[in-house]
């Protein structure tokens, strides 16, 4: 089954058009509103180098997972 997904508002313009594994290989400061300078700070936090690093980091994965556990705590 193919999924068409518009990741416009997730990307700088220049990443718009590009395939997913593009994407995936993309320096994070590819997504929108995180500037150059901001990607070169979480890059060296983090050990990560594309967004695909950033999305598979332990530490991000983490965090989304206590957030969303948040959302459905009563």
């Amino acid at each position: 089954m193919a999924v068409s997904v518009n990741l416009a508002k997730l990307l700088d313009r220049a990443y718009e058009d590009s395939s997913l594994e593009e994407v995936l290989n993309a320096p994070i400061s590819a997504l929108a509103g995180v500037t150059d300078a901001t990607g070169e700070k979480i890059s060296e936090a983090l050990k990560v180098k594309t967004i695909g690093d950033l999305g598979n980091n332990k530490y991000i994965a983490a965090a989304v997972a206590l957030a969303a556990l948040g959302k459905h705590s009563g």
